[in-house]
């Protein structure tokens, strides 16, 4: 066992499925950064440099293993020329789908990434993380899967008839994300990101069935997840994986996201040594933790996955909710700093 180590070399010990220093912590923070500067949601992704500032604050008042220059999951179909909606509480959703009919399918165009002003702040933010973070801090970009993407671009009725009807249409629409997804992860990782998250609510089995996506979004997801220039984890939106963790470990990425609804101990040993995982803390719970909970929760997931290494404690959506409070990221970094620190003797 390392002592003091980087976040970086922490998270690739992890990864390695070794047991490092202590097990790494990254808490997802997006829209905390606006109340962090005391900003509205909409100003605040209005500037990189926002986002950049307020990452760093948060790494340093979190302990944080990781720096998210992720904005919203929108952005990608405002890439595209859709509309991005505001609210003051949560995160900014997309507006009316872009595709209407076939003839849009057909018309869909990759956006170039170096002349759209939306993905060329998420670059900028990165790039600027990446100067003033130095090398040892791990910087995570995000993807959405091509095969969850047009559940924004369309709508998820049409394009579930898309999947049952359409074979030819549905195909297509997949070439031009599956296109999009590469060069955009690949631009992220140029700009200084380590590692992407993957991004597929759309394969878990509360969606599709497994068999549909053993047939469509799986060679889709395995396709795209080769050409990614580093290694991705795969995240669900809190959705259960266990049925198709036979597919996820195909797919070549090397991390999920484990749903809270999940037992963390079976996924660990279903994936051991395949997967890590990132888990699994309740991400809506979490608003209304006391200390007690946050140290039964955390204490769990540290017994049943913390071993050997391959476990970060994260939520399961990846992405928590800006009405989680100060005091809690607060006791959550605590806990896992107290608790987390390998050897785990006191499981014994």
């Amino acid at each position: 066992m390392s002592k003091n180590m980087s976040s970086l070399e922490r998270v690739l010990t992890t990864m390695s499925h070794k047991e490092p220093d202590q097990i790494p912590l990254f808490l997802m923070l997006t829209y905390h950064g606006a109340r962090e500067l005391d900003m509205p949601i909409k100003k605040y992704f209005g500037k990189a440099e926002n986002i950049v500032k307020a990452q760093l604050i948060m790494r340093d008042k979190y302990k944080n293993d990781c720096l998210n220059p992720f904005y919203y999951s929108a952005i990608e179909v405002e890439a595209f020329g859709g509309e991005v909606i505001y609210t003051n509480d949560g995160p900014p959703n997309s507006g009316e789908p872009i595709i209407k009919n076939e003839k849009d399918i057909i018309a869909l165009k990759i956006p170039s990434i170096k002349n759209t002003k939306c993905l060329v702040k998420v670059l900028e933010t990165i790039e600027n993380l990446r100067k003033k973070a130095g090398p040892d801090v791990p910087i995570l970009g995000a993807v959405s899967s091509p095969f969850t993407l047009p559940i924004m671009q369309m709508g998820f009725d049409k394009y579930i008839e898309l999947i049952y009807e359409r074979p030819k249409l549905f195909n297509h629409i997949m070439a031009v994300n599956e296109e999009f997804c590469v060069e955009w992860a690949n631009a992220q990782l140029s700009a200084g990101a380590t590692a992407i998250s993957y991004i597929d609510p759309m394969a878990a089995p509360s969606i599709i069935p497994t068999e549909l996506y053993s047939k469509t979004g799986f060679y889709v997801d395995r396709r795209t997840i080769r050409r990614i220039n580093c290694l991705t984890g795969m995240s669900f939106a809190s959705a259960c994986c266990l049925p198709i963790l036979d597919h996820i470990i195909r797919t070549g990425t090397k991390m999920i996201a484990v749903s809270f609804l999940e037992d963390i101990e079976e996924v660990k040993k279903k994936t051991y040594k395949k997967l890590a995982l990132l888990g699994n803390l309740n991400n809506i719970e979490m608003c209304r933790w006391d200390k007690a909970e946050i140290r039964d929760k955390i204490k769990d997931i540290i017994i049943k996955a913390g071993r050997g290494g391959g476990l970060i404690i994260c939520d399961s959506a990846g992405e928590i909710p800006i009405q989680v409070s100060e005091e809690t990221l607060l006791e959550i970094s605590a806990t896992v700093n107290e608790l987390g620190k390998y050897p785990l003797d006191w499981i014994d």
